[in-house]
């Protein structure tokens, strides 16, 4: 029969659990207590390492953060600078341009004293005046005054949708006045009777076209601007007769109340329209002939070097 041996078993593992706890009677936590308040603090390096890390990308942030705005900034204000140069070079060429056409205006003006001063003198003089002046009147190429009908075609008004800031700033492109409603008011008003038509200060002649370039409407290739008002001299009674029968301008009634546009007509006892631009002189040749100034050899009679833009139906027009 065996025994066990002297301090072995359970009462030896006892033993050594009552012996360690005899050896530690200080908790862990009141030794790191006890080594603070001695200034003894062992250190904590993967905690430290994550602090330095973490600040270190907040800077990085920032730094990003603050080199993002000072592009941006920079960029806009570059964008305004650019904006400021353009509109100050297209207002000197405006300047320029007025100041070249009103000279032109008063040359022309002392070429037909001088023209007329020297076929006055003579009866064959006077006969050649005489027709001169209804040439012009029927090229449009002198002012004329008399009473009219005069029609105000206009954009839809913005809406709350618009605002820049509670809504969207793009406009319908339906509640804008086109090229094509301004040309079917102006034939209706042609075929009304009328003896002359301008719009917004355009005196329209013999060649004036009527088209869009972006989102302006030209006239004679010059820009006109919304609201556009479109005179035309002639009976008054009889212009709005005419005007108001037209198939096409009731179906333009319609499209303004259906897309909120402005459009509204008035008689009017005296209206004043400027003369229209001074048409381009050209010589006309046989067809074919290549020795014909300005003849194109590549390009066959008869054929149209020019291009055509239709306008956009309206949705719904």
């Amino acid at each position: 029969m065996s025994r066990t041996p002297r301090g072995g078993g359970l009462r030896s593992m006892g033993a050594s659990l009552l012996d360690d706890v005899l050896a530690e009677t200080l908790d862990p936590a009141y030794a790191q207590a006890a080594a603070r308040r001695a200034g003894t603090e062992p250190s904590r390096p993967a905690r430290g390492r994550g602090r330095v890390l973490v600040a270190l990308t907040m800077v990085g942030a920032g730094l990003l953060v603050a080199v993002t705005y000072d592009q941006a900034a920079a960029t806009a204000q570059g964008r305004q600078q650019v904006r400021a140069a353009l509109v100050d070079d297209i207002q000197l060429s405006s300047d320029v341009g007025d100041d070249l056409t009103a000279e032109l205006e008063d040359l022309r003006l002392e070429v037909g004293r001088t023209r007329d001063d020297l076929l006055a003198a003579s009866a064959v003089g006077q006969q050649a005046l005489d027709a001169l002046a209804r040439a012009e009147r029927g090229a449009a190429a002198v002012a004329v005054t008399g009473p009219g009908l005069l029609v105000t075609l206009a954009n839809a008004e913005s809406d709350a949708d618009d605002d820049p800031v509670g809504g969207t700033t793009e406009v319908d492109p339906s509640g804008r006045v086109r090229d094509g409603d301004l040309q079917l008011v102006v034939n209706a008003l042609w075929a009304a009777g009328a003896e002359a038509i301008s719009i917004d200060d355009q005196r329209l002649g013999a060649t004036t076209a009527i088209r869009f370039a972006g989102e302006a409407v030209l006239v004679d290739f010059r820009p006109v601007t919304n609201p556009y008002e479109i005179r035309a001299i002639g009976d008054p009674d009889d212009l709005a007769a005419g005007f108001l029968e037209n198939p096409q301008v009731i179906a333009l009634a319609d499209v303004s109340n259906t897309f909120g546009l402005r459009f509204e007509f008035a008689k009017v006892d005296e209206l004043t329209l400027p003369a229209a631009s001074t048409l381009e002189l050209r010589a006309a040749s046989p067809a074919g002939d290549p020795d014909a100034p300005g003849t194109d050899p590549d390009t066959e009679p008869g054929t149209e070097t020019g291009t055509e833009t239709d306008t956009e139906p309206r949705p719904g027009g």
